[in-house]
């Protein structure tokens, strides 16, 4: 099934599909009704399982509350195409707050809940969302934003709605409420990326999206292994990979969810020897530490039931996959590829019965059509050619949100979305990532854009110029590093620079080095040249090693 080459009088065309035959995609089924079809049969299955605190969800409980708490969004006057911002840490009632959502005909915009209120502002703002959903630990956050505020939990707060007397006033409304008709080229989720330019943009993806990006994930789930997968999750809920990709994946099939909040690997080791793990999708530094830290010894690894770990965010060092793979016997390890602006996966890993080669990200999905083109020239490449993968499909989003002059850069008249990323396709169908056009630093799997940390730090008054790059780090695969030229007679130390950033931003945003040099070198069109900065960085830090 591999290439197709279309010949042409001006040129051939080298455009790349599944060597599996097409899937069907579901015609008229919103993103709710096809990750929930058939739940009933599975009402008394836990879906949803928290690993610190034990709480359970079973599958009639997500059906019943999800349709609960759509009719009360209706209630409220939400209506179809209205945003709601979702600000909360990984939870058991995550997935049903979004489903819930989009029934209602509503669009889910998931937020970092340990992004700053400023950042979130930001987002409710441009989303022009009309209610937001937060728990307790978060509301401080966000109750001076002018919009209704609904609170998870059983906490009463004062000028907040409250979760579970929402849901209970919903079973006493009875079905007075006119529902629009949803359609499948409706939006569902309006979730925030950098795209292949930096700046956060909303994607607007469609229920078609994600029902489409799902066939095609799913391709290979066979009829034995429904209802027999339990998938670990913690993988932030409020990425598309975490809400489509763990907890709407899983639901369709049936399995179950181990919530996690945040990563400690004691509880992360427990959760997957006593809820018997059998997936796990996880980020390179998560594998760094299951091979480095003495705390793994302390488990009887022989108990694990894991049969696969997945990871994508950033590429995985060979000899930590090496050191992983005799550590975890047994475990395969999946390199996998996906951006927001293509509903989650674009390229899958494991084909049924085929291993993809190490370092490879693995074969194309069916549905999907691929190509690596030259950058400079638009022209497709042959096989073993790097050039930029663009792709093809259903699952390309509608575009960005109030953000035509990005969408029409990022997706080309014929359809195709520009990924940004360089990578080539071998003569076995193995895709291989191997550098990435766009500038992003991928610190701990989040992704930083630098044009926003050069904004911040250019706000302060004694920055002349500055250039924002990644640097390789063993643990957090890369971290945010500045070279800042001060302004004439400035008194401010790399310190001082490093803490008025993190003032601004999220934790994981932070830059973390920060040299101070006379100019940033810049190309005619004054364009940055991060790579001479970044050699520039690494050879001073070199240096500095040398003589201490």
């Amino acid at each position: 099934m591999g290439t197709f080459v279309h010949n042409s009088a001006q040129d051939e065309e080298h455009i790349f599909r599944s060597r599996a035959p097409a899937v069907q995609v579901p015609d008229n089924v919103t993103l709710p009704e096809f990750v929930l079809q058939n739940a009933e049969l599975y009402a008394d299955n836990v879906a949803f399982v928290e690993a610190v605190t034990g709480k359970k969800i079973t599958y009639g409980e997500v059906v019943r509350d999800t349709r609960r708490f759509s009719k009360a969004l209706g209630s409220l006057g939400l209506r179809k195409g209205h945003v709601v911002v979702v600000v909360l840490p990984n939870v058991a009632e995550y997935a049903i707050v979004a489903l819930g959502i989009m029934a209602a005909g509503g669009v889910f915009s998931g937020a970092n809940p340990s992004g700053h209120a400023s950042e979130i502002k930001k987002q409710v703002e441009v989303a022009d969302a009309k209610i937001i959903v937060t728990n307790g630990a978060s509301y401080e956050k966000v109750k001076g934003f002018g919009v209704p505020v609904i609170v998870l939990g059983e906490e009463v707060i004062e000028g907040a709605m409250n979760w579970n007397n929402l849901l209970e006033a919903a079973d006493r409304a009875g079905n007075k409420i006119n529902k629009e008709e949803l359609k499948q080229s409706d939006l569902c989720a309006l979730p925030f990326s950098s795209g292949t330019t930096g700046l956060s943009k909303g994607v607007m993806l469609t229920h078609r999206n994600l029902v489409a990006n799902l066939s095609s994930t799913l391709f290979g789930v066979t009829p034995e292994m429904i209802g027999k997968v339990t998938v670990l999750g913690l993988i932030p809920f409020f990425h598309i990979y975490g809400i489509t990709g763990i907890c709407c994946a899983t639901l369709r099939n049936k399995g179950k969810v181990v919530v996690m909040g945040r990563f400690e690997l004691r509880t992360f080791l427990n959760a997957l020897v006593s809820q018997e793990v059998t997936y796990a999708p996880i980020v390179p530094p998560i594998i760094l530490n299951l091979v480095k830290n003495p705390i793994v010894d302390e488990f009887d690894l022989s108990k694990l039931k894991l049969q696969a770990i997945m990871t994508a965010a950033a590429p995985l060092a060979p000899d930590v996959l090496k050191n992983f793979e005799n550590k975890f016997p047994g475990v395969q390890v999946q390199e996998a590829y996906g951006l927001t602006e293509h509903s989650c996966i674009t390229l899958t890993h494991a084909a049924p019965g085929v291993m993809a080669k190490k370092n490879s990200v693995g074969f194309i999905l069916p549905n999907l059509q691929v190509k690596f083109i030259d950058p400079d020239t638009g022209r497709s490449l042959p096989r073993n050619t790097p050039g930029e993968l663009c792709v093809l499909s259903q699952c390309v989003m509608k575009g960005y949100y109030n953000n035509e002059e990005e969408t029409a850069r990022i997706i080309d008249k014929n359809g195709w979305l520009h990924t940004g990323d360089i990578g080539y396709i071998d003569d076995d169908e193995n895709v291989f990532i191997v550098d990435r056009i766009k500038e992003l630093i991928k610190y701990k799997g989040f992704q930083v854009a630098p044009a926003e940390l050069e904004a911040i730090l250019l706000s302060h008054p004694s920055v002349e110029d500055v250039a924002v790059v990644p640097l390789p780090d063993e643990e957090a695969g890369e971290i945010p590093a500045a070279s800042v030229v001060l302004a004439a007679g400035a008194k401010e130390s790399e310190e001082d620079i490093i803490k008025f950033v993190a003032s601004n931003v999220a934790q994981y945003k932070k830059v973390r080095v920060v040299h101070f040099v006379d100019s940033i070198p810049k190309s005619p069109s004054g364009k940055i040249m991060r790579r001479l900065v970044k050699e520039a960085m690494i050879e001073k830090i070199k240096a500095c090693r040398l003589h201490t």
